[in-house]
C-alpha cells in the first residue's frame, strides 16, 4: 500500500557539507540535480525543488534542441549534452528552448 505525501514539487534536503547552500544553487541528487529553494545552512535541512523550468548557464561549444536531454557539468558549473556516470555528469531534465551553440544559458526542465 502507498500513502500519498506531497505533490514532490521539492523535496526536503540535509546539507551534509560545510558549506552553505545558496538558494538558486545547483545540488546533485546523486544520479540527478535539483535547484536549492532557499538558503540552507551547512548541517539544516532546507527544501530542494526537483521540477520546473530554470534557466542555466550551459556550454558554448553545443547546440541543444527541444526535449534534449541535458545534464549538469559540476566541474565547469553548467548544462552540457554529454551525459557521465553519477556523479559526474548527472541528468539535470531536458531543454524546453532550442539552443543554438553561442548562447551561455539554456532552459531546461528539471528531471526525467
Amino acid at each position: 500500500m502507498a500513502d500519498y505525501v506531497q505533490p514532490g514539487m521539492a523535496i526536503n534536503y540535509t546539507n551534509s557539507g560545510e558549506d552553505a547552500i545558496k538558494a538558486g544553487d545547483v545540488v546533485v541528487l546523486t544520479s540527478r540535480i535539483g535547484v536549492a529553494a532557499c538558503d540552507i545552512p551547512a548541517g539544516a535541512l532546507g527544501a530542494v525543488s526537483v521540477a520546473g523550468v530554470y534557466e542555466m548557464p550551459a556550454e558554448t561549444t553545443a547546440a541543444f534542441t527541444v526535449g534534449q536531454a541535458l545534464y549538469w557539468d559540476g566541474t565547469n558549473h553548467c548544462l552540457t549534452a554529454t551525459a557521465g556516470s553519477a556523479p559526474a555528469n548527472p541528468l539535470a531534465g531536458w531543454a524546453t528552448e532550442p539552443k543554438a551553440t553561442a548562447p551561455s544559458v539554456a532552459r531546461v526542465r528539471l528531471g526525467g
